[in-house]
């Protein structure tokens, strides 16, 4: 890239050793299939450069609070977590957000969790796992906490979770669960009337939002025929989420996306640490050689202003001059990411 892409990251990750020792003691050495990656605002920082990645707005991913079935537990676990994301953007200024942790699926604890994090810590947004131990996004007694995010406006981080039953043998449950769950939370939420009851609550689904895209239409048909609503009504709800780019701007994905989300909704994502450095490359090339600038800079950038105020507003972050071998290995390692991505591609033949 000839000039800095200045990318908003709306899915990235973080795991402070406080929630990393509380996953040891419940016996959790996991997350969807993957182990716990090593997490530091340091470390974050590192491909975040390499990426061209000036914010990345942070978030705990499954399991959440959810493993834990004492209410208070998992309201103290959410409070400690929110505390520490929130020294991150002054520690850093203008290299980090954050999503707020919020204890789901106790809906009364969540709302004042949300209420708390949103006025008083200065969160970017909450995120919520599509399904918390078996219970969806979407279901019934909820309201008190969609009233909450719908009052202040809020930015909803959907991130998937473990289905609610065995995983397949052989298959981790990031390859694929992940995408059904995202799509259940999802036809739910619309099913459920919950976007139109609450229309300034901005849902972000993670990774494309699952199988929605591909499967808007047939989706919409089954959700009309259960609910009389008009098809096309339903297309517009699945239309009005965002959706971000983690492990998904491939030649296959990218273009469904791009057809099928409203025009401004689709934001950059990488989905680190849980995805690898070099898989944030690999998806990142997508994006940048798969679409026309204008695209590729409303994605990187542009789309996530509109929900992320803060971030738009602030000066640019500082860059470090780095020395001259560390500017010469990620320039390579920048060549050589985009020159695999080029080798990998399915030939037209």
């Amino acid at each position: 890239m000839t000039t800095p892409s200045r990318r908003i990251d709306v899915h990235q990750h973080l795991v402070p050793p406080l929630y990393r020792e509380a996953l040891a003691r419940a016996g959790i050495a996991e997350a969807g299939g993957r182990a716990l990656p090593d997490w530091s605002p340091e470390a974050a920082l590192e491909p975040m450069d390499l990426l061209g990645t000036e914010t990345a707005i942070l978030s705990v991913s499954t399991p959440g609070t959810g493993f834990l079935t004492d209410p208070g537990e998992a309201a103290d676990l959410a409070r400690r977590l929110n505390d520490f994301s929130a020294a991150l953007p002054a520690a850093h200024p203008g290299r980090f957000g954050w999503f707020a942790t919020l204890p789901m699926p106790d809906v009364p604890a969540s709302a004042a969790e949300a209420e708390r994090a949103l006025t008083e810590l200065g969160a970017d947004g909450v995120t919520l796992l599509a399904n918390n131990r078996g219970s969806y996004l979407g279901a019934d007694g909820q309201d008190a906490l969609w009233r909450i995010l719908d009052e202040h406006g809020a930015v909803v981080f959907v991130h998937p979770a473990d289905l609610p039953g065995p995983a397949v043998d052989g298959i981790p449950p990031f390859a694929a669960d992940f995408l059904l769950d995202t799509t259940r939370a999802a036809y739910l939420l619309v099913r459920g009337g919950v976007p139109r009851r609450y229309p300034n609550i901005r849902f972000v689904l993670g990774h494309a939002g699952g199988f929605v895209p591909y499967a808007s239409h047939r989706m919409a048909v089954a959700i009309a025929a259960d609910t009389g609503r008009s098809p096309l009504d339903v297309l517009d709800d699945l239309r009005g989420f965002f959706y971000d780019t983690a492990l998904s701007s491939s030649p296959a994905a990218l273009p469904t996306l791009l057809a099928f989300a409203r025009p401004g909704h689709v934001l950059f994502g990488s989905d680190w640490p849980f995805a690898p450095t070099p898989a944030g490359q690999y998806f990142a090339n997508g994006l940048d050689s798969g679409v026309d600038p204008g695209t590729r800079a409303a994605v990187n950038r542009t789309n996530a202003e509109s929900l992320f105020p803060r971030v738009a507003t602030a000066a640019p972050a500082p860059v470090a001059a780095r020395p001259l071998p560390v500017r010469l290995r990620r320039s390579a390692q920048r060549a050589g990411a985009r020159l695999f991505f080029k080798i990998v591609q399915p030939g037209t033949d």
